[in-house]
């Protein structure tokens, strides 16, 4: 059996932060600077009453308005957040009422970063596959900027929110293919919030700032985007190479690569490291701006209405966990 998926959507938050706006709060950046090095010009803010779930929702209503997908035909919700609305319930739980999908549907939220879309899909075509499910509605969502310090110059211009919405069924326009996973916890310390779960569930309120003036909290996001970088350059050309061996083609057969959008220079970097044409390379950040879990979905979306989606195309997620995973798509 085969498994594909269907259709894909997307929603942002209305609010938008602008690379102008960023300028004001910190005038030692400028425009054209944080569009050269991120490859960001705007990115959108969830409303303080808006929330990952609800951002979810929207983006399956416009994936039921856009495919004219009947959403009786759904019997189970995956939804990939680390921002949910609770600790419990599960936020799936309430996507699924808030939809009014049928009570016979499975739902079930799980909690990763720029891999979530790679894992959703695993866990979908697992679903489907063992015949536990027909229809799958996967669905990411993030409301990150919430959890950025106010006076984080870094993080604050590269992150911004959205969900996205995909389903996944027996027959589609993608052929999901064999995937590729990787993780190591020790790298835990390089992206993390320390407070607000269990083992710190009160806030420390111990901000404080480095010698560059960066703002240090464990009541905020903390990324070390150096180890970052390091570890996406270890991992990825690995985690490239295992998903064609699993799929038996080669790099040339590959006739679009979809990364994880973190920040235009990180993926450029990568993209020179694999040798891959930039042709054969699709960056969409400029007005989204890195949407976590849901960066992968959203630039896919937008490739398709681009015509670029032909083929194999390879994707590649990485990230918190640390965590990494890939897997091909055949569009037909």
């Amino acid at each position: 059996m085969k498994v594909y998926i269907k259709a894909i959507a997307y929603a942002l938050p209305e609010d938008v932060l602008t690379n102008t706006q960023l300028v004001e709060l910190f005038p030692e950046w400028t425009v054209d600077k944080i569009a050269s090095k991120v490859g960001v010009n705007q990115r959108h803010i969830a409303a303080d009453n808006e929330t990952a779930a609800d951002l979810a929702v929207r983006a399956a209503e416009n994936l039921f308005k856009e495919n004219q997908i009947d959403r009786s035909t759904v019997d189970f919700v995956l939804f990939c957040t680390e921002t949910p609305d609770y600790i419990l319930p599960c936020s799936a739980c309430l996507i699924q009422n808030e939809l009014k999908l049928s009570t016979s549907c499975g739902a079930l939220d799980f909690s990763l970063g720029c891999s979530g879309f790679i894992y959703g899909l695993s866990l979908a075509k697992g679903l489907i596959l063992g015949g536990m499910a027909t229809n799958v509605l996967l669905l990411t969502g993030e409301t990150m900027t919430r959890h950025l310090h106010p006076k984080d110059k870094g993080n604050r211009t590269i992150f911004g929110d959205g969900a996205s919405a995909s389903l996944i069924s027996r027959k589609g326009l993608a052929e999901i293919g064999q995937f590729s996973f990787g993780s190591d916890g020790k790298g835990k310390e390089d992206l993390i919030i320390r407070t607000g779960a269990e083992r710190h569930r009160k806030p420390l309120n111990d901000s404080m700032f480095d010698a560059l003036n960066n703002p240090l909290s464990s009541d905020y996001l903390y990324m070390n985007g150096s180890a970052m970088f390091t570890f996406s350059n270890l991992v990825v050309p690995a985690l490239v190479d295992q998903v064609l061996v699993r799929n038996r083609l080669l790099q040339p057969d590959i006739n679009l690569f979809v990364f994880h959008q973190a920040n235009k220079y990180m993926i450029n970097y990568l993209r020179k490291l694999l040798s891959i044409e930039e042709e054969k390379f699709y960056i969409f950040l400029e007005h989204v701006g890195n949407t976590i879990s849901s960066s992968i979905p959203i630039a896919l979306y937008e490739a398709k209405k681009e015509d670029r989606l032909h083929g194999q195309v390879l994707l590649a997620g990485f990230g918190a966990g640390y965590s990494w995973g890939g897997v091909t798509l055949n569009f037909n």
